[in-house]
C-alpha cells in the first residue's frame, strides 16, 4: 500500500478551473484499479495551494493510471493552471491506526 501527496500552487484566477477539472474526474480516479482512497485538501494559510492525497494498492496501479488516457487528459488541463511547478511524494505506508 502506498500514499501518494501532490502539492499545487494555482494561480488564484485559476482555482475554479482545478475545481471543475477535479469534481469532473474525482470519481473517475477513485474508481481507477487499485485506487482505494482519494481526497483533495486546501491549505488553511493559502487558498491557492491544493494537494491531493490518494492511496493505492500499489505503485505500479499508481504508474498505471498515470499512463492512463485519464491521466493524459487530466494532467495537462491541470498543469497549465500551475503559478509554479508541484511537488509530489510516494510515501509507503507503515503503520495504519
Amino acid at each position: 500500500m502506498i500514499t501518494r501527496i501532490v502539492k499545487m500552487n494555482f494561480r488564484p484566477e485559476e482555482v475554479e478551473n482545478f475545481l471543475n477539472i477535479f469534481h469532473q474526474s474525482k470519481d473517475k480516479i477513485r474508481h481507477m484499479p487499485g485506487c482505494k482512497h482519494l481526497e483533495l485538501w486546501n491549505s488553511q494559510s493559502d487558498a491557492n495551494i491544493y494537494y491531493t492525497y490518494s492511496i493505492w494498492e500499489s505503485e505500479d496501479d499508481l504508474n498505471n493510471y498515470r499512463d492512463s488516457e485519464l491521466f493524459q487528459s487530466v494532467w495537462p488541463a491541470t498543469k497549465a493552471l500551475f503559478a509554479s511547478k508541484a511537488e509530489a511524494s510516494t510515501l509507503n505506508v507503515l503503520v495504519k491506526l
